[in-house]
């Protein structure tokens, strides 16, 4: 009987190793060989092997390291901002008996359009003499800014749009924990004297934690890898402001067509998000024990 089942969980999962075989494995393993190689779109072939030379060199490249800082400032500012403000948005939904549909349907919007399409939009709404935002501030008596062309305001506008983007994700993975804690706790936390602030940070924090880290890893990886906005809105620039690690690869490999490096610089990236993945998986099988 153990035989039988065997057999059919072999024949059943099957077409998916197979797929997963031909849609991850064989992409990650030429671009592993190929970071050992000078390989150059140019020629034909892998060129001359080079072993660990390509990492070498992008370890001392400074647009790489200058890549690798500004996707940090990136990572950090729009997690954390989108955290506390999906907590807190989460919390006022929460607390809210009559209309919660509403403005959850409002809320979860900017999550439903596609990143390009974000883009695109905040492009036009923020072009430096035809875009509304400027228009809206000369009318209060400021002057309009070159929102994706000022060196000094490139990342911060880029940040705000992912922050508009992914707060509502946010939203609603805190608010669908919020609403399964059990009410017991509150009740007699009320009866002791405790205030809002003392519940909050005593009874929904702790209880809210596995949540909240399962939610902040998630946003991490997804933030180390972000390249739809940057090459939408500013294609790194001005000069390289705004260049994050993604965006830096995809240059090094289709502007300047060394497949070598990029892929050596794409398993930079990998060796930094697998931790991060391994910390989620981790931190999921605690909650779910």
């Amino acid at each position: 009987m153990r035989s039988i089942r065997r057999k059919n969980f072999t024949v059943f999962m099957l077409p998916s190793l197979i797929a997963l075989l031909l849609v991850l494995a064989i992409p990650l393993g030429y671009s592993l060989i190929t970071s050992f190689f000078n390989t150059n779109l140019k020629y034909q072939g892998l060129g001359d092997f080079v072993g660990l030379s390509n990492y070498a060199s992008v370890l001392q490249d400074e647009y790489f390291i200058e890549s690798v800082v500004t996707t940090a400032k990136f990572t950090v500012g729009v997690v954390v901002v989108e955290f506390l403000a999906g907590l807190a948005i989460a919390l006022l939904l929460n607390n809210i008996r009559k209309g919660r549909n509403f403005f959850f349907t409002i809320i979860i919007v900017p999550m439903m359009i596609t990143p390009i399409a974000v883009g695109l939009i905040w492009r036009l709404l923020l072009h430096a003499n035809l875009g509304i935002v400027n228009y809206m501030l000369s009318l209060v008596g400021i002057s309009g800014q070159a929102w994706l062309a000022d060196s000094s305001l490139a990342l911060k506008t880029v940040m705000f749009i992912d922050v508009w983007q992914n707060v509502p994700y946010m939203v609603l993975v805190i608010l669908a924990g919020l609403v399964t804690l059990p009410a017991e706790p509150y009740e007699a936390a009320a009866i002791d004297g405790a205030s809002r602030t003392q519940s909050f940070f005593r009874l929904t924090v702790p209880m809210m934690l596995p949540t909240f880290s399962v939610v902040l890893l998630l946003r991490t990886i997804t933030a180390l890898k972000t390249y739809d906005l940057i090459f939408v809105l500013t294609r790194g620039g001005p000069g390289t402001s705004t260049e994050v690690i993604s965006y830096h690869i995809y240059q090094q490999a289709f502007r300047y067509l060394e497949i070598g490096k990029a892929s050596a610089m794409s398993y930079l990236l990998l060796l930094l998000i697998i931790p991060i993945a391994f910390l989620f998986v981790r931190i999921s099988r605690n909650r779910t024990a």
